[in-house]
């Protein structure tokens, strides 16, 4: 159900990578309240971004999930933020976060929905 995919121009050591996909699973798991075996995680590091005219550490972060609540927006984006200041040292400043709730009918999974 919660999937979060991060795009940074922040490379990102290979031997690093499986690591902070366990980490940022384990974060989303706890902060939506969801099993952690329903998470899934992307991460597409090292890419071409330009943010406010500078390609200075930025990421863009897509959260989605069935029944996210919109009254808890400001707590998942200071978690995330955090959570990429501390691993990617990316400002929080220089993150855009798109969250988006989707209805169990339009989410797929083992050839039916929830």
């Amino acid at each position: 159900m919660p999937y979060l995919k991060i795009q940074t121009n922040v490379p990102v050591p290979e031997n690093e990578v499986a690591d902070l996909l366990r980490s940022a699973s384990k974060l989303v798991a706890a902060k939506l309240g969801k099993p952690e075996s329903y998470v899934m995680i992307h991460l597409q590091a090292g890419q071409s971004m330009l943010f406010a005219k500078s390609d200075d550490a930025c990421a863009f972060v897509e959260l989605k999930s069935l029944g996210l609540p919109e009254y808890e927006g400001k707590k998942l984006s200071d978690t995330i933020c955090g959570f990429l200041k501390e691993t990617l040292r990316v400002d929080p400043a220089r993150i855009y976060i798109e969250m988006s709730d989707h209805p169990s009918k339009l989410w797929g999974w083992n050839s039916t929905t929830f």
